[in-house]
């Protein structure tokens, strides 16, 4: 397969790596843009692939919170930044948010084809479209998710003018200011360091043995660490295991307001309880940031969205 420049340009910016280590992963992986990103990782050239974090689409997202057990996040893409901050736009967003914390859809699907909350002789899809036709952009309404605390509460924290929106799900038994106060930190948290999970107990155990394979391909690749005793490699990639682990762990994260910038969260959820008198703890979270995994070019965006009205 021929390497274009193109390929080599999305493969930099999906790793970093140098512009000839990524022609060279890509002539190696011939063309396959996943291998390459591995090839370049167990090499050490990339630190870890990026394509889900990539931002390229504008947009919104809101979330709606209904008597602290019930709420919704919902992201709304639009094509330019300038339709992103129009008030007609946000409107139409926040309408879609509250649509879906009432809604019971499964699925996105199901949701485009409910009753309009706002006029019933519509569903969501028609609003849609008609909100495009005013608006003069291609719209799409993207993902939502609901959330429904079982034992606890529910808390929101909107960034960055709508940029990311982060839902917090809480066991607790006590629900007042400052619980919630300290969760919405949470939330914060959640919306800046971009944690994967609440803690180590949901980290798959395949997902653990294939970052130690990236890990001992990078040790077996450089010439002085491969030569390290056996014992002391498997020491090397458990502790980055664990440093990665404490990354990506929302527990495990430093507390990003800790006055002696150690603090985890973990032991911040543990100070908030004995304050509290009762347990509180982040049983889920659901964080949205606009445009997240999105990597066609704005063109491409929007002949996207076209052709789903259009099919509609």
């Amino acid at each position: 397969m021929a390497i274009t420049a193109a390929m080599v340009k999305e493969l930099r910016e999906l790793t970093g790596a140098g512009m000839m280590d990524c022609k060279k992963a890509l002539g190696e992986t011939d063309g396959n843009m996943d291998e390459a990103v591995e090839y370049l990782r167990k090499n050490g050239q990339a630190k870890a692939e990026k394509k889900a974090g990539r931002i390229a689409a504008e947009g919104l997202c809101t979330v709606v919170v209904k008597d602290d057990k019930t709420a919704a996040v919902v992201e709304v893409n639009s094509e330019t930044d300038f339709v992103a901050k129009n008030d007609t736009f946000r409107e139409f967003v926040e309408a879609v948010a509250t649509q879906a914390v009432n809604s019971d859809a499964a699925d996105m699907d199901a949701f485009m084809e409910e009753k309009w909350n706002a006029d019933e002789s519509k569903t969501v899809k028609d609003a849609l479209v008609e909100k495009v036709a005013v608006i003069g952009e291609n719209l799409k309404i993207r993902r939502f998710e609901k959330v429904v605390a079982e034992n606890g509460c529910v808390v929101s924290y909107i960034h960055g003018g709508g940029r990311i929106g982060v839902i917090v799900d809480a066991d607790t038994t006590v629900v007042n200011d400052a619980v919630k106060e300290a969760l919405t930190n949470i939330a914060m948290q959640i919306a800046a360091l971009n944690p994967k999970y609440v803690s180590r107990d949901e980290v798959s155990a395949d997902y653990i043995a294939h970052e130690k394979e990236i890990l001992l391909a990078q040790i077996m690749n450089d010439p002085k660490e491969s030569q390290k005793p056996e014992k002391v490699i498997h020491g090397m990639i458990e502790g980055r295991i664990s440093k990665e682990l404490k990354e990506i762990c929302l527990v495990d994260q430093v507390y990003v307001k800790a006055e002696d910038g150690k603090q985890t969260v973990g032991k911040y959820l543990e100070q908030v309880s004995k304050e509290a008198g009762a347990p509180v703890s982040v049983k889920k979270f659901v964080r949205f940031e606009t445009g997240e995994g999105l990597e066609k070019k704005n063109e491409d965006f929007a002949a996207e969205v076209a052709a789903q009205i259009a099919g509609n």
